[in-house]
């Protein structure tokens, strides 16, 4: 592994501890991947992130092939199909975050996805956050699925399964991660009060143009 990618695949390690300690995932349930050069990095398969270190992490190539790995090889998370195809279906992608997290999954399990509740929706792209159909885990069935959901937005939750953002690096993805799980905790409290009022489509318009010049832009 050149030191290029091993300083990527350290950053891949601290994203998915620090995406445990954040509450937003358990255990080695989700995963996280950074764009390289000539593939991604990705954390591995069912392995606990705090035991494992950067030589853990497994480079891929856009095929799917392993390119690289550490002094022990390990095999990528079963997930890594749905990472390889928004590299190549979104050039802006630069990292995945993929979680587990309680309130998304939830909803995800009701095979529901965030209408326009709260103006925040627009911070994934437009007027609401899909739910991705059903298809069995690591399979290209359930890439395809994303992909679908994704289009136009950066993050969607997955039926009866979580949750999966892209950023333009780690820390972004993270935060995007961040910011989903707590619209969908607040959604689903809404739901508790009855049913939701919406945002029109011409705010969510407004906001969603607004967004796309919010922050600080390198």
């Amino acid at each position: 592994m050149s030191s290029a990618s091993s300083g990527l695949a350290a950053r891949v390690l601290a994203t998915a501890r620090a995406m445990n300690a954040s509450g937003i995932n358990r255990g080695s349930a989700g995963n996280v991947s950074a764009r390289c050069e000539d593939g991604f990095v990705i954390t591995p398969t069912g392995m606990a992130y705090d035991s494992c270190t950067a030589a853990d992490m497994v480079t891929l190539g856009l095929d799917g092939c392993v390119s690289a790995t550490g002094a022990t090889p390990r095999k990528p998370s079963s997930e890594w199909r749905f990472h390889r195809d928004i590299y190549a279906a979104r050039p802006e992608a630069g990292a995945v975050v993929h979680t587990h997290s309680p309130f998304a999954t939830a909803l995800a399990c009701q095979e529901q996805g965030i209408p326009a509740f709260h103006y925040m929706v627009a911070r994934f792209g437009g007027s609401d956050v899909a739910c991705a159909a059903y298809a069995s885990f690591g399979t290209q069935e359930l890439s395809d699925a994303i992909i679908a959901a994704l289009d136009g937005r950066c993050g969607c939750l997955m039926a009866h399964h979580g949750m999966v953002v892209f950023g333009r690096d780690t820390d972004h993805a993270l935060a995007l991660a961040v910011e989903l799980e707590t619209l969908c905790e607040q959604y689903w409290r809404v739901l508790q009060l009855g049913t939701p009022k919406l945002l029109s489509a011409a705010e969510m318009t407004r906001v969603t143009a607004k967004f796309a010049g919010y922050g600080q832009q390198d």
